[in-house]
């Protein structure tokens, strides 16, 4: 099977993409989590404004580094690959079955 030049210069693209998001939530996943999450301090979030900015930052980059790798990266290469799309739960499913590691 051939892949369209265009198609798999936007694969390219967004392997960076997910790269980078990937390195920043490592970074801020050390900046949050290096010492445990307890209900405390979740609870003093609302007086610590520097540590609920970091766990702010943490949710929304993991929640963009979700969105390109399911909504983006993965129905991509999967049509790459020839599998036809479904509901984005069938698109993992398919992921699994074929064994795509993401994070290699």
């Amino acid at each position: 099977m051939k892949i369209d030049p265009e198609q798999l210069e936007r694969l390219r693209f967004l392997a960076r993409v997910v790269q980078r998001e990937q390195n920043h939530l490592l970074i801020t996943d050390q900046r949050v989590f290096g010492k445990p999450f307890t209900p405390e301090r979740a609870r003093g979030l609302a007086d610590n404004i520097d540590e609920a900015e970091r766990v702010e930052a943490f949710v929304s980059r993991f929640g963009r580094l979700q969105d390109t790798l399911g909504d983006k990266l993965l129905p991509l290469y999967l049509v790459a690959l020839g599998e036809h799309l479904g509901a984005a739960i069938d698109s993992l499913d398919r992921a699994e079955k074929i064994e795509i590691d993401p994070v290699q």
